[in-house]
This record gives structure tokens, C-alpha cells and sequence, in this order.
């Protein structure tokens, strides 16, 4: 492997840290109502989730990934397959929503961005928050 490929896991992890952060700032400013902050933030947590695509595929094409291992005691396998299970098929359903939901705020469609993008930003933030959490596992060893 190259050696730069062996710091993309963590440049992941760090990638999904920060869209989660900035998902989560977004969702408190706009409760707030500053629109043009949450939209400023949305549109980062989006850079920020393409970088980490381009990151991410980039790590698997090129590099060795793991996505199983012995992850410690048996109660958390199931937990942790779960986990990883649920992350992967969500990560695919959110490209779509993201972009729809985007797409929905450009065209001033906001009474359907706003109904779409909360479905949108629990699920994204989800995927975001567990890609963290498979790091940890996978590359930390948090569970043993």
C-alpha cells in the first residue's frame, strides 16, 4: 500500500467528524432561523461529505480496507454488524436525499425542503457519526 493510503482511514474519520459537527451546527442555527448561517454550514457539511467520498473510494480502490474483524467479545459483533450494516445501506440511500434536498432549498421549494431535509439530516448525520464509530472499531480496536 502506499504510503499515504494508510492515513486515508483516518482522514475519513476526521472528515465524517466534521460533517457530523457541521449538521449538527446547521440544525441548531437554523432553529434558531439564520438561514443564510445554516446555509452556509449545509453547504460545507456537503464539501466536506465529498471530500470524504472521493477519500473513501479512493482508500478502497487503491488501498487494503477492513470492514470485518474480530471486534472483541461476541455481544458487541452483533452489535458492531448492525451498526456497520445499517451505516453502508444508509450511506447509500442519503446521496440521493442530500441532493434532493439541496436541490429543494436552491429552487425555494422550502416547504418541502424543510419537510425532506429532516429525514434527510438524521439519516446523514447517522451515517456520518457511525463512519466514526467503524473507524474506531476497525482501526482503534475500541471493542477489543
Amino acid at each position: 500500500m502506499s504510503d499515504y493510503l494508510q492515513y486515508l482511514p483516518l482522514l475519513n474519520a476526521c472528515l465524517n467528524s466534521t460533517a457530523a459537527t457541521l449538521l449538527f451546527a446547521g440544525w441548531v442555527v437554523i432553529k434558531k432561523g439564520n438561514e443564510k448561517l445554516h446555509a452556509k454550514l449545509m453547504s460545507l457539511a456537503f464539501l466536506v461529505s465529498v471530500v470524504f467520498l472521493v477519500s473513501y473510494l479512493t482508500f478502497h480502490i487503491f488501498g487494503t480496507a477492513k470492514l470485518y474483524k474480530d471486534v472483541g467479545p461476541e455481544k458487541f459483533k452483533y452489535l458492531y454488524y448492525g451498526m456497520l450494516i445499517s451505516h453502508i445501506v444508509l450511506a447509500v440511500v442519503i446521496v440521493p436525499m442530500v441532493l434532493r434536498t439541496f436541490l429543494l432549498a436552491i429552487k425555494k421549494r422550502l416547504t418541502e425542503h424543510i419537510k425532506f431535509g429532516k429525514i434527510t439530516l438524521a439519516l446523514w448525520f447517522y451515517v456520518s457519526v457511525t463512519g466514526v464509530l467503524i473507524y474506531l472499531v476497525l482501526y482503534q480496536s475500541i471493542l477489543g
